[in-house]
């Protein structure tokens, strides 16, 4: 059974979101022992990626590479060496599908239809994440259900039909509030482009910086609609309204 030590920086409130955490985390790696955690480094991703390395969780962190990243995106993968002593697992699409695609439809194709967004986001990042959950029983996200109109009636704990394997979000009730008052109490390192405006931060090309009144994910593919923001990770959360965080997040 793991032991759980709080940490003596995190006000009770926030320790016992805390001490939760470390528990649904060693319940799932006790459940589903080949259960990985992907994780796309962004603030959420980070707060799981210190809790399973902190707390010793036997449990693999991975993230894809998809080509098209901020270099500040990918400088958390240094920052993550340098904080813990670990390697996060980099899954990378195939060279050749995406030269093909490129071939065909050009360099910003995915700024044209959404179809061939998606189908830009099938060869990046979907086909990479089938072989990182290949042959495993359960997958960890970092999803929350504040962060868009896509993820507003996530569970914590689900299967996911699109993978065909069980998935945990346990951050899924988490507020942005929450998730930074750990990450600032206990010295995460988190991608600097979230000083900048940008809470959710894919592909450099799709993502721009928040306007005023905007939901947390509305500079992702910020040229389509609210409804078809996924990039197929996870393609089985079910769209609602939610309103706009407005100023109600990171302190």
């Amino acid at each position: 059974m793991t032991t759980i030590e709080l940490p003596p920086e995190l006000e009770a409130g926030a320790a016992a979101r805390w001490r939760e955490l470390i528990e649904t985390l060693a319940d799932a790696r006790r459940r589903y022992p080949d259960a990985a955690l992907a994780s796309s480094l962004a603030a959420e991703d980070m707060v799981l990626t210190h809790a399973i390395f902190d707390a010793g969780l036997d449990l693999e962190v991975f993230t894809l590479d998809t080509g098209r990243l901020h270099a500040e995106t990918l400088g958390v993968l240094d920052a993550i060496r340098q904080r813990y002593r670990r390697e996060v697992t980099i899954y990378r699409p195939d060279a050749a599908a995406v030269d093909a695609h490129v071939a065909a439809h050009g360099a910003y194709a995915f700024y044209e239809s959404v179809e061939l967004r998606k189908a830009c986001c099938q060869i990046r990042k979907v086909e990479p994440l089938k072989r990182a959950l290949a042959g495993r029983g359960a997958w960890i996200t970092g999803q929350r259900r504040a962060q868009s109109a896509t993820r507003g009636e996530l569970a914590r704990e689900e299967q996911d039909a699109t993978f065909g394997l069980y998935k945990f979000n346990p951050l899924a009730d988490w507020s942005e509030a929450e998730v930074w008052t750990v990450i600032r109490a206990l010295g995460i390192p988190y991608n600097p482009l979230h000083d900048q405006g940008y809470p959710s931060i894919g592909c450099e090309p799709c993502t721009r910086a928040l306007r005023p009144g905007e939901d947390l994910r509305a500079g992702r593919w910020w040229w389509e609609s609210s409804d078809s923001k996924e990039c197929g990770l996870h393609a089985g959360n079910r769209v609602i309204a939610i309103a706009p965080v407005g100023d109600a997040g990171r302190p």
